[in-house]
């Protein structure tokens, strides 16, 4: 095996498993939206060399100010489910995306492409993977890797990040106990 990762996967079994075939990167959920990452697992992957796939980077298209607390979502669209997406939580979270909104103004850019322009700065072995199904927002997405966030810049989010509480669960309770997310 030349080349493999993990999904979703703890630092225990990164680390077991890496002593038996080094991983070559590890995917799991990394945003604005979801700083959990930070707390242990980019530690243990900027330690052990090993590259990191965030996935929604938009948090599900939220950090994209496309949805405001009147957005609906159909029954089959996964956020009708997901806590951080019933009303309650988009208003209450609104600040992040006014956050975004606001430095993505200063720089002629959209919130979604300061929010990926954020990870891409975290570290050089972070490459997110934000999905799309439309060849205009793939090209928005791409704009992201030309934005230049100053040190003042980065300050500044992320001392509004350190002020702002995130309401909602992530998923669903009961996704959360049958996957273990």
């Amino acid at each position: 095996m030349k080349h493999w990762g993990l999904s979703e996967a703890g630092v225990k079994t990164i680390r077991r498993a890496h002593s038996v075939q080094p991983l070559t990167a590890v995917q799991s959920e990394y945003s604005l939206w979801w700083r959990r990452p930070e707390e242990e697992l980019l530690p243990t992957l900027e330690e052990l060399g090993v590259g990191f796939v965030p996935f929604s980077p938009l948090g599900k298209g939220f950090l994209t100010g496309s949805f405001n607390k009147d957005s609906k979502f159909g029954s089959s669209d996964f956020r009708s489910i997901v806590p951080r997406f019933t009303s309650e939580s988009m208003e209450a979270n609104q600040v992040l995306v006014d956050l975004l909104k606001k430095v993505g103004e200063q720089k002629n850019v959209t919130p979604g492409q300061v929010a990926l322009a954020w990870l891409l700065v975290q570290k050089p072995w972070i490459v997110p993977i934000p999905g799309t199904t439309k060849l205009n927002r793939l090209e928005e997405n791409i704009g992201a890797a030309e934005i230049t966030l100053t040190s003042e810049e980065l300050n500044e989010i992320n001392s509004a990040l350190g002020k702002i509480k995130v309401v909602g669960e992530r998923y669903p309770e009961e996704l959360e106990k049958r996957t273990g997310l």
